[in-house]
């Protein structure tokens, strides 16, 4: 499979098509982007970003890619390409966007397990600039954008397959963005993911069970499939960067953290959902961003 990088991009200020014009992307209303040294662009309007530096911070982006690049969330990476690449016919092009791409690994492991009689267009998308920095480093397939689920910037209707991996949904974005036919394919924890180290870093965690999984508005439910293995963690360090990839790390209390550091193994449960909806009818028109 050939690996390049998405062009359906849209101006994230008036929703026009970006074209590529050297090293920048321009809009017919006379918008412009860079193409930042390391590959990417930002897409992502200082007025609309909630705070001045949005998502994960650098720190915590490179927990995630040490982590990650040690092959702890295999499983996982080969669970996501099964559901992306079965059933694309022989000879077409196909558009992936992961919606919260972090620092790229799914995307590049989907790459690594893609056969040779497909074009894949790819885009990588996060709010954090850090993790696209990172994404953009590792890999120059894809294309990469900072960017936020709230406001797509892509066309309507030009993805064919759309990840959102321990991320934030936002399914009327969703639904516009991807093409009817389209497949939505969404990873969540499960109620014992990672149990073991929420019993460690919380005074009581409460048992959880499954919630039914709601169908959002412009979707068919396709499959839900539940991946569970275990995960041995046998130094300090690989236990500090699972806790400061996840969101427990500002959750848990100073005492929790200490008791977490504190810790030399670590055996755990990884309990995920995997979710594949459908996109319903006709792409909605297109409404241009608001300021």
């Amino acid at each position: 499979m050939s690996i390049v990088p998405f062009q359906a991009l849209a101006c994230p200020l008036d929703g026009e098509p970006l074209q590529r014009d050297g090293s920048s992307w321009r809009c017919a209303g006379g918008h412009n982007f860079d193409v930042a040294r390391q590959g990417y662009v930002h897409l992502l309007p200082v007025q609309k970003k909630r705070s001045l530096d949005p998502g994960d911070s650098k720190e915590m982006v490179a927990a995630r890619r040490r982590f990650l690049n040690a092959g702890y969330y295999q499983p996982i990476a080969d669970a996501v390409a099964r559901v992306i690449l079965e059933a694309m016919p022989e000879g077409v092009t196909f558009s992936c966007l992961d919606a919260g791409c972090g620092e790229g690994y799914y995307l590049r492991e989907l790459a690594a397990r893609a056969g040779e009689s497909h074009t894949l267009e790819v885009l990588g998308l996060d709010i954090s600039k850090w993790a696209v920095q990172a994404a953009a480093r590792q890999d120059k397939q894809p294309g990469w954008v900072v960017g936020s689920n709230a406001n797509l910037p892509v066309l309507p209707g030009s993805v064919d397959r759309l990840l959102c991996l321990f991320g934030f949904p936002v399914y009327p974005e969703f639904a516009r963005a991807l093409k009817p036919g389209g497949k939505l394919i969404q990873v969540d924890p499960g109620p014992d993911h990672l149990r073991e180290l929420r019993e460690i870093i919380y005074p009581e965690v409460k048992c959880g069970a499954d919630k039914p999984q709601q169908v959002p508005e412009g979707f068919h439910h396709l499959n839900t499939e539940t991946l569970r293995f275990p995960l041995d963690l046998t130094g300090a360090g690989e236990i500090a960067d699972l806790l400061a990839m996840t969101p427990h790390l500002y959750r848990a209390s100073q005492q929790g953290r200490e008791r977490a550091a504190a810790l030399e193994n670590l055996s755990l449960t990884v309990d995920i959902r995997l979710h594949t909806f459908e996109r319903k009818g006709a792409t909605r028109a297109s409404t241009p961003p608001g300021p």
